[in-house]
């Protein structure tokens, strides 16, 4: 008891020294609502989309459930001559109102350049864990993300951008918990599932500390989310417990152990030789890193308790860090394109 009591208060002192380490955790504030679009159902549409370039554009699409239009940063494919799959990017805690996205801290741009696949990225939700909370928060204002991403947004995304209707999704950190939470909610509409560096139990001690630290974060208040921790919320919404639903999802599942590893260094991803921002990835970012690859051994010990089926990859090696989810999104992808039929 004394060995758990000292790793979750170390986990508790990684988190909060991770405020002035905006990888995961920015400053920026929560967007504000825009005005609802006309629809003759009054339910979710299409606003607008802004164009970036061939390849890259913006959509914003209204949700009904949460009444605000949600920004979605999109990748076309390489051929947009038939229709292709789609894969849906969350970002970690910030849910990219920060400066913490996919593609300001990654290669996804150019990775996904010769790939024929839809890549969506939905901008917001931060601190919401991408999950239908029981109450509006004072703070965190009303997030219906589970209805949003599971029913609303894969039909006018399917439509808008001529897709196959075959879906996959992956996240990272906070997102790493969501994207198995939203395949056993809705396993027809994921085939695939990339979890990076999440904490999939909600419903243990170790588990509700952290996420009721990563909701607290910004103010937000947990029981408004699933109720009081311990409570039946929780319960339903623990992955680990629920891991039956995710039978027939192909899945892939990664972790560092909290040990420094190749990008670890000075000319690391995000570093940019700044000491600071280096011994801050190697302290906080491994314990953390830590932390969580405990809760992803119960996770895969579960699965195979059950004869469900997963790809893992639990490095010797890494910290919780761009550089390795950038790995991790790499080495997933031959699984996810072989999954959703991308060419």
């Amino acid at each position: 008891m004394r060995r758990i009591g000292r790793t979750r208060a170390m986990l508790v002192v990684a988190l909060v020294a991770l405020v002035a380490w905006t990888g995961l955790f920015g400053e920026a504030a929560l967007a504000s609502a825009d005005p609802a679009p006309t629809s003759p159902s009054g339910g979710s549409a299409l606003d607008h989309v802004e164009e970036i370039n061939a390849r890259q554009l913006t959509m914003y699409v209204y949700s009904a459930a949460m009444d605000k239009v949600i920004p979605l940063e999109v990748i076309r494919p390489a051929d947009t001559s038939a229709p292709r799959p789609t894969l849906y990017l969350l970002n970690g805690a910030g849910g990219g109102e920060d400066t913490a996205t996919w593609q300001t801290r990654t290669d996804v741009v150019d990775f996904f350049g010769d790939k024929n696949v839809n890549v969506v990225n939905p901008i917001g939700g931060a601190y919401s864990y991408y999950t239908d909370w029981e109450k509006p928060d004072p703070v965190l204002g009303l997030n219906k993300w589970t209805t949003f991403l599971t029913q609303e947004l894969p039909p006018i995304v399917d439509a808008t951008l001529g897709t196959t209707g075959t879906n996959a999704v992956a996240g990272l950190s906070m997102a790493g918990t969501s994207v198995l939470s939203l395949a056993e909610a809705a396993p027809s509409v994921y085939r695939a599932v990339g979890a990076f560096s999440g904490c999939a139990e909600t419903s243990t001690q170790p588990g509700q500390d952290y996420v009721r630290f990563v909701v607290g974060f910004r103010g937000g208040n947990v029981d408004n989310m699933w109720g009081p921790p311990g409570g039946p919320g929780w319960v339903a919404n623990d992955p680990v417990v629920n891991a039956e639903r995710l039978r027939g999802v192909d899945l892939y599942i990664s972790n560092g152990s909290g040990l420094p590893g190749p990008h670890e260094n000075l000319g690391g991803p995000m570093v940019n030789g700044d000491l600071g921002v280096l011994a801050n990835q190697v302290i906080v970012g491994g314990v953390i890193e830590a932390g969580t690859n405990q809760c992803t051994q119960r996770l895969a010990e579960r699965l195979d308790s059950l004869g469900i089926p997963a790809t893992y990859d639990f490095r010797a090696t890494g910290t919780h860090s761009w550089g390795y989810w950038q790995d991790d999104l790499h080495n997933s992808w031959s699984m996810i394109a072989a999954s959703i039929g991308a060419r």
